[in-house]
């Protein structure tokens, strides 16, 4: 149950530092290996990062250890379960409590710099990379010669300021939540005042995070609307309804909803009767979990979202098909959706397990490309599973989860855990969250080394996709399109990139795609 909060850190590659414990977090976590087969889209391509895309599904969930019932001695409890009071001594029981309180003091202010660390050089790099947009963001790449012009240059700069300045004002916010919620002991009342609902084992567990993921929905509402509503329209990417807003939230929600309360509980129920290897059960629950979606999502979750028909193309069907039989794959269908109803940004995606391939392509993608384009982007997607960067994700996630599903096992039974926040006490839950806390720290400084792998990826696809068709201009014309439709910044900083781009910047790319050309 721990897995996707320590996994967290390693399987995003977050454009924002610290966002806290968010509930979104832990399914995005899940997301890296539910997923994975979509992590190259159309829409990634263009950018180098991800351009506002819409996940097909907004399912969200995370899980969580269940707190030790107040007086209660179960014998079926995990061992260091058993006394309540076993989580509520002092981490320095053996020692003096003056002692105690410096040496709760000395922990806290360490892990408070370096949170506020990380935090300054996250936004340093934000502001940096701002500036460098305004000093060059003028000039129109040679590569991009014809294709862009000055006012698409100076509505790309407006736009990326505009999406960037949200992002800094709501990572602001939610850090002043995380550091009350952790450093100022607002946890505990939280935890307290959960308790008070239900003397249940599981049923404590599940209130406790449901109440965090609904505090993060609510949390997020007034930057959807106003992102959505006003800078997304303002540029003409917007197509949502408010009805259409609502109906998704509300969809959304309640699939989130569902998806924790079965997997915390199913968590709990294994820390309950198995407590010297629920490490080991919940990771193969979560994978089998993140198995089972990556086949109902398709159909079950993503088309209670969007509407799903045969490509409507005349013939293009038939070159897919030729394609992905020539890449060695076989095709189960091709099919377009009507994201249009929701914004214009394109995108492209594939689906499956083994080599029956299910294609997606974004209606907006089909209006906005031709054949060869549309072939050229499917077949750099098709270049990720060849070279099987999404077996290879799964792999290294997985083992990952396991090593620290394992670490937090044993460090729920430590003392000292609460005292990284300044506490004296904390519950298996709060013991948790905290967890899922720290994981974020300590899994930031991994965030170059894996935007850097993502890279490499990448130029790998591209190569595979200019030898399968023939054509690299093909692909680079896709990317010019891609940027100047969904206004990629083309300057981005270069140590802004080589931290938290998961893809090289679009200039880069299509030079190197030019360049094969000839």
């Amino acid at each position: 149950m721990v897995l996707p909060f320590l996994v967290m850190g390693l399987s995003k590659r977050p454009n924002d530092l610290m966002t806290g414990v968010s509930p979104n977090d832990l399914m995005r976590a899940l997301s890296g290996t539910v997923r994975v087969q979509s992590h190259g889209t159309a829409v990634r391509l263009a950018g180098g990062r991800p351009i506002s895309s819409r996940s097909l599904h907004s399912a969200q969930s995370c899980t969580v250890p269940p707190r030790p019932e107040s007086g209660i001695c179960d014998k079926r409890v995990p061992s260091f379960m058993v006394s309540p009071q076993q989580f509520m001594k002092h981490p320095s029981s053996g020692s003096t409590p003056e002692h105690g309180s410096i040496i709760i003091v000395a922990m806290k202010t360490l892990v408070l710099v370096v949170y506020l660390s990380f935090l300054s050089v996250s936004f340093w790099l934000k502001f940096l990379n701002l500036r460098y947009l305004k000093e060059h963001g003028q000039r129109v790449p040679p590569e991009f010669g014809g294709a862009i012009d000055a006012e698409i240059l100076r509505q790309t700069t407006s736009y990326t300021v505009e999406t960037s300045r949200l992002g800094v004002v709501a990572s602001i916010l939610n850090n002043v939540l995380v550091l009350v919620f952790f450093f100022g002991g607002l946890i505990v009342v939280y935890d307290g005042w959960i308790a008070s609902f239900s003397e249940s084992f599981v049923g404590r567990g599940v209130l406790f995070f449901l109440g965090l993921m609904y505090a993060e929905t609510l949390f997020g509402i007034p930057f959807s609307l106003f992102s959505n509503f006003r800078i997304e329209s303002r540029y003409g990417f917007n197509t949502m309804t408010g009805r259409l807003w609502l109906n998704d939230l509300i969809k959304s929600t309640v699939i989130s909803s569902v998806l924790l309360v079965a997997l915390v509980a199913a968590a709990l129920f294994l820390v309950h009767y198995s407590p010297g290897w629920w490490w080991l059960w919940v990771w193969g629950v979560f994978l089998l979990f993140s198995i089972f979606l990556m086949y109902i999502s398709p159909y079950v979750i993503e088309p209670l979202f969007f509407k799903f028909e045969p490509v409507r193309v005349e013939g293009l069907e038939t070159e897919i098909r030729s394609l992905v039989e020539k890449a060695g794959f076989r095709v189960n269908s091709v099919l377009q959706v009507d994201a249009s109803r929701r914004s214009r940004h394109s995108n492209a995606y594939f689906t499956g397990i083994g080599r029956v391939k299910r294609i997606v392509l974004f209606d907006t993608l089909l209006e906005s490309m031709n054949r060869q384009e549309i072939l050229a982007v499917l077949a750099h997607e098709l270049g990720h599973w060849k070279k099987q960067h999404v077996l290879k994700r799964i792999i290294v996630t997985e083992i990952v989860a396991l090593a620290a599903i394992f670490l937090a096992f044993k460090l729920l039974a430590w003392d000292g855990t609460p005292s990284l926040v300044g506490l004296e006490q904390a519950s298996l839950y709060a013991r948790l969250a905290l967890l899922a806390f720290l994981g974020t720290l300590l899994t930031y400084p991994l965030t170059p080394l894996l935007s850097f792998l993502s890279r490499r990826h990448e130029r790998e696809a591209d190569r595979f996709a200019c030898n399968l068709t023939g054509r690299p201009k093909d692909l680079a014309g896709a990317l010019i399109k891609l940027s100047k439709e969904n206004l990629s910044n083309l300057h981005p900083h270069p140590l802004y990139a080589s931290v938290y781009y998961s893809h090289p910047p679009v200039v880069d790319r299509v030079r190197r795609l030019q360049e094969l050309q000839g």
